[in-house]
Order: structure tokens, then C-alpha cells, then sequence
């Protein structure tokens, strides 16, 4: 019989460092409580399921979950962090680490460092903005990138200090009832830039002093009948720009040239072509995720036919990874380990790892 498992907190300690530096942070730091830990032959336990996934340099897994905070495996067994110990946020976007080994954590209007023993807390409000016009910034692949969707911009930690980085405000195009900026998709750095997707504005490439920006209208787009709505974006091991998109397929920038990949793989359907009631579709036309495996192939969360790799010269379709009755279902994530196991994060928080033929869903570590 699995045991319940209760977290047992002490008293926090709360230390509030305001810095009296206009503009800067306001950082709160909680000294980590002592908590129960969860033995490894019971199953990860989060009702409202996973929401991303990290290992980090010393091979341990995070995962951040839904709506019940983090959740840390070390190999031998597990231990879970909420906003009791001091988590800004419960609600997990995504997780990085620093090249110091602190464990960093994204929600929607904080940011958490954790350095296994404190957790500092920053608000994104309260972050600094980078003037370009003054400073020209020195990329890094250390750099650490978080998402804000409430400016139009993204955050960056460059090992010392983070900072928000404003990026220029697209004319408001009004594209079916809705408007929006927000960044949706952060690639590596490659040839110098780093690329992000936003929701409508297009696809911006910075390279620390002035952003190259692919919009409708650089590509040429009909916004009545095909527009960019970004999800997903992925720098390969070669130095090519994959881009995924709600509607249009997947794009492929390689050096200055840029092709609909989808079309050109003739899986590109039209409006008229989706029929949402059919469970097993076949276009590949609305990419959530994207992500290279340790062999170089490219892999694709379709939010209607589920997933796809493409191996240089074929593409693969696995759309056994949704449960035909659950309706909706899209892969949120795809994320490639240390150990070359891949694994894909479904929105209803299930997820699943891939075999080398097919998919197992995740329950838990096992001795």
C-alpha cells in the first residue's frame, strides 16, 4: 500500500532585502524548510499533473507541476518544494539552472531562485529595463531567458544581475478578435542571436544590440487566410531555426533562407481540410513543441496528430500519444535529458517517455 505522504514544515525564516537603487527588484529570501520526503517505490504525485521538466548538472530531475509546485527526485528519492517554502508562485512555467548550480524557476509574475538552501523571490515588475539605446548587452549561452507576457519583452539573468529586456511594439494588428505580443517561444543562441516567437508579432532575433524582426508582412502572409501565431521554437545542432505555429505549419530558417517546412513536406492542411472530430488526423499544421534527440532528429507536438520526427529525409507519426477520448489533448512540451530519454508533457499534465518504438506514461521513479 503506497503511504500518504504529509510535508512537515518548521518556521520559515523571512529576510527582505530591498535595495535602496531605484528600479531594482524587490528580492525576498526564505530560508528552506525541512521537509518529509517521498520514498522512490511510490509514484510522483500531483493531482494537477506536470507542466515541465529539468535536469539539471548533477543528473537530478525537477518538475514543475500545474498548480502544486516543485517537485525534486535526486535519484534516491523525492522531496517537494510549494509556496509554503517559499515558491513565489505554485503554478510552474519552466525551470533552468545557472552556471553556478542554482535551480531557477518561472511563474507568471515572478521569477524563484532556489540554491538549495534559500529561495529568492523577484518580481517582474520591479525588474530593471536594459536601455539598448545606451548599452549593447555581450551574449551569452549561459544567459537565462524568462517569458512575461504582460510587457512586450523577455527577462534576462546574465550570471550576475537580471534585467528586462523591452523589445519594440509591433503596430496593433487586430487578427481575429484578439491582440498579443507575448513571447511564446525562446531558442538557443545561434550565429550570434538568440530568436524569440511571440503570439502574433512574429519572430524576433537578438543579438544584443538591435532585434531582426520576420513578421506577416516579411513573409508575405495573406493575415485573412494564413498569419504567424507562434508556439514553439528550437536552434538544432547545426545552427538551423525551426519554428512552430498555430495554423501555418512549421517554419525552417536555414542562414537567410526561409521555407513553410509543412507545406514543403506536403502536410500542411487547409481550414477546410481539419476535421476536428476525426482522432487520427494527419497535418502537421499546429506545432506546440519542438525538440532535437541526441541522434539529431527533429521531433514535433502536433496539437491535432500528435507526434512527429524527422529524421533529415521522412517524417514519422506517432498520434498513438493521445487518448482518443480525450478530447483537446495537445503535447506542451517535448524535452530531451541528459540520458537521451525524451519526454512529452500532454496539457492535461500526463506524460509520457519514449522507448525507441513507443510511448510509456510516466508514474514514478522505481528502484
Amino acid at each position: 500500500m503506497k503511504r500518504k505522504t504529509n510535508l512537515i514544515y518548521l518556521p520559515l525564516i523571512l529576510v527582505l532585502n530591498i535595495s535602496c537603487a531605484e528600479n531594482k527588484p524587490k528580492i525576498e529570501e526564505i530560508n528552506r524548510p525541512e521537509l518529509s520526503i517521498m520514498p522512490i517505490t511510490d509514484t510522483l504525485k500531483f493531482a494537477s499533473g506536470i507542466r515541465t521538466i529539468y535536469q539539471d548538472s548533477k543528473s537530478d530531475y525537477w518538475f514543475g507541476s500545474h498548480n502544486e509546485g516543485i517537485s525534486h527526485y535526486d535519484g534516491n528519492s523525492l522531496e517537494y518544494f510549494t509556496v509554503n517554502s517559499g515558491l513565489a508562485d505554485n503554478k510552474i512555467h519552466s525551470i533552468q539552472e545557472d552556471i553556478d548550480g542554482s535551480i531557477w524557476f518561472d511563474s507568471e509574475n515572478h521569477i524563484t531562485k532556489f540554491n538549495g538552501r534559500v529561495f529568492s523571490v523577484f518580481q517582474k515588475s520591479k525588474i530593471a529595463k536594459t536601455n539598448l539605446k545606451e548599452e549593447s548587452i555581450s551574449l551569452s549561452d549561459n544567459d537565462l531567458w524568462f517569458r512575461y507576457k504582460n510587457d512586450f519583452g523577455v527577462y534576462r539573468f546574465d550570471g550576475r544581475e537580471l534585467s528586462f529586456i523591452e523589445m519594440e511594439k509591433p503596430i496593433p494588428n487586430k487578427i481575429n478578435g484578439r491582440l498579443g505580443f507575448g513571447v511564446t517561444g525562446v531558442s538557443k543562441l545561434i550565429n550570434g542571436k538568440i530568436w524569440f516567437g511571440t503570439s502574433y508579432a512574429g519572430i524576433f532575433g537578438f543579438d544584443g544590440k538591435s532585434f531582426e524582426k520576420i513578421t506577416n508582412e516579411t513573409l508575405g502572409l495573406d493575415i485573412k487566410i494564413e498569419f504567424l501565431h507562434i508556439r514553439s521554437a528550437l536552434s538544432d545542432s547545426k545552427g538551423n531555426l525551426w519554428v512552430g505555429n498555430n495554423g501555418i505549419g512549421v517554419l525552417l530558417k536555414v542562414g537567410d533562407s526561409i521555407t513553410n517546412f509543412s507545406k514543403k513536406q506536403g502536410k500542411l492542411l487547409h481550414t477546410n481540410e481539419l476535421d476536428l472530430t476525426v482522432d487520427n488526423l494527419k497535418g502537421l499544421q499546429a506545432v506546440f513543441a519542438i525538440e532535437e534527440d541526441e541522434n539529431g532528429n527533429i521531433w514535433f507536438g502536433d496539437r491535432d496528430s500528435g507526434a512527429w520526427k524527422y529524421d533529415g529525409e521522412k517524417l514519422i507519426n506517432y498520434n498513438s500519444i493521445y487518448n482518443p477520448k480525450m478530447k483537446g489533448e495537445i503535447i506542451l512540451d517535448i524535452y530531451n535529458d541528459k540520458n537521451g530519454k525524451l519526454w512529452f508533457i500532454l496539457s492535461s499534465g500526463t506524460v509520457f517517455t519514449f522507448n525507441g518504438k513507443s510511448f510509456d506514461k510516466f508514474q514514478g521513479f522505481n528502484k
